[in-house]
């Protein structure tokens, strides 16, 4: 038997498909409520859910914790509002869960709006266990508790699922404007550094919140300080899973913060980071950010031998096909680019730089019509995206190449 687990606030938005994206797996289904003001309680009855009331405690951990008290199942997957379960991964969760000796397993989630790093790895799905609990500030996580129990009953096991099983929306940028998740991350992660001055994990996520917020000294000092502390650390001769994934976060923010002032630093780094032991997927972000700052010093063959590899282990991905495009039509394979773009943009329609990039390929290759209509359908999609001066801009640019008649700038 398996109990989905969340805990919820105003989610009355998002709640539904969430709940019913587990409705192959999952047996109860309890949603913990901590104050909602909205129609929540009412979606999540509606969708067969068991609703419990805690009042917020202020942080996920205890919160998650709290949840767990709630559920009956032999396994728990604990999803969040702004998630779901893709359909193609229940069968091989379903095989995973049935191996007497898997403790856990391990989800690669789809991060929706993260160019950056389009997926991730979250421990979601467990045996309920006494000793299974959620601990660290904000991104709450299971691994602490799960890595003390192996050390007492080794007879367990950590399984990963190669199957992409989840899809998070939460970092989509229209989703993110007005939300304070950014304020949230920053007070939960200075206050875990005071307690754990130097810590792998708060360092990875404050140095890329303070890179991102254009605070690049002290963002650059937290990121070594991270990586510094894992080669203090006297098992890093034999990394486990977290310390390699706080390492590659480390790296892949450090190279990102580096490729505009000291790109062969960056170069360095974005190396290093596909050297772990990582599944292509997770390194997808350091392989396609390698990809384009290789393209951009004219290394078109490495360049382009690693987005190849992006997208056929990763096709699902619209960024890997789309910088493939760029790199095509560099070199002056037009052919190639069109069909890369082709792929990028059925994936990702409604991206206007790839319907822009498109048409010039198209009327590269001397198709005229189809050229304009992608000029028409990009500067439409940059209208539509609120972002008028860069639709007219286009507009100016292609005014002199293609007649674009009566498209409105």
């Amino acid at each position: 038997m398996l109990s989905l687990s969340m805990i919820v606030r105003n989610e009355a938005q998002r709640l539904e498909a969430c709940l019913r994206s587990v409705r192959g797996l999952a047996d109860e289904m309890v949603v913990v409520d901590t104050g909602s003001l909205d129609d929540t309680i009412a979606v999540a009855e509606a969708a067969g859910a068991r609703v419990e009331h805690i009042t917020w405690p202020g942080d996920f951990a205890p919160a998650r914790n709290a949840a767990l008290s709630h559920v009956s199942g032999d396994w728990v997957l604990v999803l969040d509002a702004d998630e779901q379960l893709r359909p193609e991964a229940i069968a091989p969760l379903r095989a995973l869960m049935a191996q007497p000796d898997v403790l856990v397993i391990n989800l690669l989630r789809y991060e929706r709006g993260a160019a950056m790093a389009p997926y991730s790895r979250v421990s979601r799905l467990f045996r309920r266990h006494p000793r299974i609990r959620w601990s660290r500030p904000y991104h709450s996580m299971i691994d602490d508790s799960v890595q003390a129990l192996l050390q007492d009953e080794p007879q367990w096991r950590i399984a990963d699922c190669s199957e992409p099983a989840l899809i998070h929306d939460g970092y989509r940028p229209e989703l993110l404007q007005g939300s304070d998740k950014a304020s949230r991350l920053r007070q939960a992660m200075e206050q875990w550094l005071e307690q754990q001055p130097g810590d792998p994990y708060a360092c990875a996520k404050l140095g890329a919140l303070e890179i991102a917020e254009g605070h690049q000294e002290r963002g650059l000092s937290l990121l070594r300080q991270g990586l510094a502390s894992l080669e203090a650390d006297p098992d890093a001769n034999t990394p486990d899973a977290n310390s390699v994934s706080e390492r590659y976060e480390l790296l892949l923010h450090l190279a990102i913060a580096l490729s505009a002032s000291d790109p062969a630093a960056a170069i360095d780094a974005y190396r290093q980071a596909l050297d772990l032991p990582l599944d292509t997927r997770l390194s997808l972000g350091a392989r396609l950010n390698l990809a384009a700052l290789l393209m951009q010093q004219e290394r078109l063959d490495e360049a382009i031998q690693l987005t190849l590899t992006a997208t056929q282990r990763a096709p699902e991905v619209a960024l890997g096909w789309y910088n493939l495009g760029l790199m095509q039509r560099r070199r002056g394979d037009i052919a190639a680019a069109l069909q890369a773009y082709e792929r990028a943009l059925h994936l990702n329609p409604e991206h206007a730089e790839t319907h822009q990039n498109l048409a010039v390929a198209r009327l590269l290759g001397g198709d005229i019509d189809a050229a304009r209509s992608g000029f028409r359908e990009a500067i439409a999609l940059l209208h539509q995206q609120g972002r008028p001066e860069e639709a007219q801009a286009l507009r100016h640019q292609v005014e002199g190449m293609v007649k674009l008649d009566e498209v409105r700038a």
